[in-house]
C-alpha cells in the first residue's frame, strides 16, 4: 500500500520555499498524509538529501508518531518529544528536530520527505539516528509515501 504524502509549501519535484531551509528560517514544512492501513501503530518520517557531495545526509528523524494524525503542522518543535506528536531523531547536523536543505551551491539537490506506516512503536529512544530507525523498522513496514522537492544556493 502506498500512502499519499504532500505539503502546501510545494509540489512533487518542485522548489522547497527559502523559507524552509538554512537559508531563511528553517522550519519544518506542513505535511499532509492520506489513508493508512487501520492496524497502523504509528508512523515514521524520515527526511534525507541523496545528492549530498559526502552521499545521503539527514536532515529529521521522526518516530512513533501517533497513528491517528493525518499530517505535521509548519514548524515543529525541536525538542526531543513532542507531546501529541512523537519523538525525534538526531540528523546530520547532530542536531534534534528539522533542518532543512543547505546544500553547497550549484545545481538543485532533492529531499526527500519518506513517511512509513509501522505495525509496531519501535523500541528506541529520543536521538535515535536513521539507521536505527530504518533497522527498527525492519519487518513492520505496512505502507509508506514519499514526497520530493529541490533545492538549490545560487
Amino acid at each position: 500500500m502506498s500512502i499519499s504524502l504532500s505539503s502546501p509549501a510545494f509540489t512533487e519535484g518542485g522548489m522547497i520555499p527559502q523559507k524552509f531551509t538554512c537559508d531563511g528560517q528553517n522550519l519544518s514544512p506542513q505535511l499532509n498524509w492520506g489513508a493508512i492501513p487501520q492496524n497502523t501503530k504509528s508512523l515514521a518520517l524520515i527526511v534525507d538529501d541523496p545528492d549530498a557531495p559526502i552521499g545521503t545526509f539527514v536532515h529529521w528523524v521522526l518516530f512513533n508518531i501517533d497513528s491517528n494524525l493525518k499530517g505535521l503542522p509548519e514548524g515543529v518543535v525541536k525538542s526531543p518529544s513532542i507531546s501529541g506528536i512523537g519523538l525525534q531523531g538526531v540528523n546530520d547536523f547532530r542536531k534534534t528536530g528539522y533542518d532543512g536543505p543547505c546544500p553547497p551551491k550549484g545545481s538543485p539537490h532533492r529531499y526527500y520527505f519518506k513517511l512509513y506506516a509501522l505495525d509496531s512503536m519501535l523500541n528506541l529512544n529520543t536521538g535515535a539516528s536513521k539507521s536505527d530507525v530504518e533497522k527498527a523498522m525492519q519487518g513492520h513496514i505496512l505502507a509508506q509515501g514519499q514526497l520530493m522537492g529541490k533545492y538549490s544556493r545560487k
